[in-house]
């Protein structure tokens, strides 16, 4: 990956998590990584936990940004919430699958927080 896409991802990260909070999401984790992956940022919105895949593009249609986080990365995102829940001791809480999507066009930032943007992907 080059730096600059590298340094894309990590601005549409800040700039996901300042909206997240906004919304009155309590961030837990930036970038959680363990042995089977990673999580952009891990959250609370009162009593749901939430796993949240950022999308960052530049100069491309918000809805093409939403449908990045296909079937495979869906399981991925999976794998890595549940091993973060058993570490966590946080089996029996409620959790979602967020995406934010974020759109910089001609100087302006579109961010999109899709809720509930996909179901526990086991196969």
């Amino acid at each position: 990956m080059t730096k600059e896409r590298i340094s894309l991802g990590k601005y549409g990260e800040f700039l996901a998590e300042e909206r997240l909070k906004d919304f009155g999401y309590k961030i837990l984790e930036n970038n959680y990584t363990c042995k089977l992956g990673e999580i952009d940022l891990i959250a609370k919105d009162n009593d749901v936990l939430v796993f949240v895949e950022v999308k960052t593009r530049r100069n491309m249609p918000l809805g093409q940004v939403k449908d990045a986080v296909n079937s495979r990365k869906q399981r991925q995102i999976s794998k890595v919430a549940l091993y973060y829940m058993q570490s966590m001791h946080l089996t029996e809480v409620k959790a979602r699958f967020d995406v934010a999507a974020v759109t910089l066009v001609d100087g302006k930032q579109d961010i999109e927080v899709i809720k509930n943007a996909f179901e526990l992907a086991y196969a």
